[in-house]
């Protein structure tokens, strides 16, 4: 903590005048200048005596939003060795838990980046509201699922079942996505939302329309936390089938078939993570023979 109080009053003392300092400081959400206080003799001391009683979370704040405004490198690298340190630009489409067909989508106006979904739209959700600084809880989701069902408004306890069980469908053909939610479900919903199967990527060409070109790898996530400050972090949960192809192409669907390792696959996986690391994302990957053992769910309730 007091290394993160060095580096934000560091990065002001470097990109911001004396003269400017007291207005600088009260934008940033720290005290107002006290009339024996006097930024022009020292500016580091001054920084400092108003992050003194600040707690870590808003130190973290404070840092980002020095960051965006002066682009201190020496504040930023500090940031990422602390954690989750947010992706840029605001959430603008937020699709997922689908429990059918893919949904088409289309632009109908790109400069804005509007999107629109005009065929399998049933089978999604699609949430609609702005993002809070927070990020995406449950309870701003229950909020949003009584508006679409008000049925449910007078019971709050209905509409957070109702929830779960939608969200729940667009897994029940994986039993270890299903252990994973069902075990961060259980923590109670004082946490950010799990959500599940998040559309990522958007190809809506087949394999053959694209005449060998290559499709847009991982579509869809199978779990993403919206947190607080814009970090998000994404879980996946890693079957055979991410590293591996299966030995007999006949044999592909039937239980217990062999596999052979597939360094293409693993390297195009692998690569994907970079990206989304890349642009701020955190990425937690679990192996699905993690989730075999009898001691599977008190193990992730440990790292939730």
């Amino acid at each position: 903590m007091f290394k993160l109080q060095d580096a934000i009053a560091e990065a002001l003392w470097a990109h911001v005048k004396a003269q400017r300092l007291a207005a600088v400081c009260e934008y940033l959400g720290l005290a107002p200048q006290q009339p024996d206080e006097d930024p022009y003799n020292s500016k580091r001391s001054y920084v400092h005596a108003r992050l003194e009683d600040k707690p870590l979370p808003d130190l973290m704040a404070i840092a980002r939003r020095v960051v965006d405004e002066y682009g201190d490198d020496g504040l930023r690298q500090l940031l990422a060795q602390m954690g989750l340190h947010g992706v840029a630009g605001d959430l603008k489409n937020l699709i997922f838990a689908a429990d059918g067909p893919k949904p088409q989508i289309v632009l109908p106006d790109s400069i804005s980046n509007t999107i629109r979904i005009v065929k399998n739209e049933q089978y999604c959700l699609v949430y609609d509201q702005p993002l809070e600084d927070r990020g995406l809880s449950w309870q701003d989701l229950v909020t949003w699922w009584v508006r679409q069902h008000p049925e449910h408004s007078g019971d709050p306890t209905q509409a957070r079942i109702s929830l779960r069980e939608r969200l729940r469908r667009s897994l029940n053909s994986n039993g270890a996505e299903l252990l994973v939610f069902d075990t961060y479900l259980n923590l109670g919903f004082d946490f950010p939302a799990l959500i599940p199967q998040v559309y990522l990527h958007y190809d809506p060409y087949t394999k053959s329309e694209l005449g060998g070109a290559s499709r847009l790898a991982r579509q869809r996530m199978d779990f993403l936390l919206l947190m607080n400050h814009q970090a998000r972090a994404v879980i996946e949960i890693d079957g055979v089938q991410h590293y591996a192809r299966p030995a007999d192409r006949d044999a592909a669907q039937q239980p217990g078939a062999g596999c052979l390792a597939d360094p293409a696959r693993y390297a195009s996986m692998v690569a994907e993570d970079r990206e989304l690391t890349l642009q701020g994302y955190e990425v937690y990957r679990i192996g699905g023979h993690e989730l075999c053992d009898d001691t599977a769910a008190d193990m992730l309730s440990a790292r939730f």
